[in-house]
């Protein structure tokens, strides 16, 4: 059978058109003869996503991103088409979560998929949408507070430094000056002092020498006075003292009771009057020796003198 020219014509431009829509269609992520599953998901800003950027799951690279439209809503809103390739199944509870891919920029889409047993998301389905905080909006967040933080602290700053230079006026600062000389030659006297010092020190060296050497003779006639204090027998030295003050107690407390002759002597007042009364007439014996003397040399005299009364005893 023979195929005429027109036909094979019609074969070529349709097979032609055919090539130019499969090639179309994957320079746009799609592959019209494979089985893939289509998502959506809606942020309100997707600022460094762009189409073709790989769709993950844990880490593993499933599908892309086919294409970024507004919603069509009014909202201003973004709908993300996610093109998925992989057979693996998830949750329809699982999140679409927008992330920075590093320092540089630019943002992936990841699926973070929810075992939770419900119904597998079915293709054409929205997924909730998600936005993990990248490194940039990390740092803002920090610094932020700590910028306003700076911002108070350098207020504070200049409002010390205001009050600085009101108080160091042209008189203060005269005052720091004098002030700051006459430490100066504090710190020269101090130091002549020293000098001083060192010379005295130097010229009676041998004096401190021998000082020393005193000092350590002492120390060693105090170390061996208390190795002999500690060789001695002190306790029985202290027990017998004890026992001795215990005695000395025990006869004070005798004498305050009125006991023995001393307790009597303190205790008794009899006694104290005749002591007294015999004190009385010792003096006046004494005092009538000296007026009448003769009348006691017989006494006193080895022979026997008889007495003879003066004038003044016949009177």
């Amino acid at each position: 059978m023979k195929i005429s020219r027109e036909v094979k014509t019609a074969v070529l431009v349709i097979s032609g058109i055919l090539l130019f829509i499969f090639l179309f269609n994957y320079l746009k992520g799609e592959n019209i003869l494979d089985s893939s599953r289509t998502y959506y998901a809606v942020y309100d800003n997707v600022e460094g996503l762009a189409s073709s950027t790989p769709v993950t799951i844990n880490g593993m690279t499933v599908g892309k991103v086919k294409d970024i439209t507004f919603k069509g809503d009014g909202s201003g809103k973004l709908m993300v088409t996610l093109l998925i390739d992989s057979d693996f199944q998830f949750s329809k509870n699982s999140k679409a979560q927008l992330y920075d891919l590093g320092l540089i920029g630019g943002k992936a889409v990841a699926i973070i998929p929810a075992f939770d047993n419900d119904e597998n998301a079915k293709s054409g389905s929205y997924l909730e949408t998600t936005v993990k905080a990248g490194l940039t909006e990390l740092v803002n967040q920090r610094l932020t507070p700590l910028q306003e933080k700076i911002e108070v602290v350098m207020t504070d700053a200049d409002s010390v430094l205001v009050n600085v230079n009101e108080i160091l006026d042209k008189d203060t600062k005269k005052n720091l000056k004098e002030a700051i000389s006459e430490l100066n030659a504090t710190i020269k006297s101090f130091k002549n002092t020293s000098m001083s010092l060192n010379k005295l020190i130097a010229s009676n060296e041998e004096s401190l020498s021998a000082t020393l050497s005193n000092f350590e003779n002492m120390s060693a006639n105090f170390s061996t006075l208390s190795d002999s204090i500690s060789k001695a027998n002190l306790p029985q030295t202290l027990k017998d003292l004890q026992l001795l003050v215990n005695n000395f107690d025990v006869i004070m407390s005798g004498i305050n009771k009125g006991e023995g002759t001393i307790g009597k002597l303190l205790k008794e007042e009899t006694l104290y009057d005749n002591l007294e009364a015999a004190s009385k007439e010792i003096e006046e014996l004494i005092r009538d020796i000296k007026l009448h003397p003769a009348r006691y040399r017989r006494i006193l005299s080895k022979k026997e003198i008889p007495y003879t009364p003066s004038e003044k005893d016949q009177k």
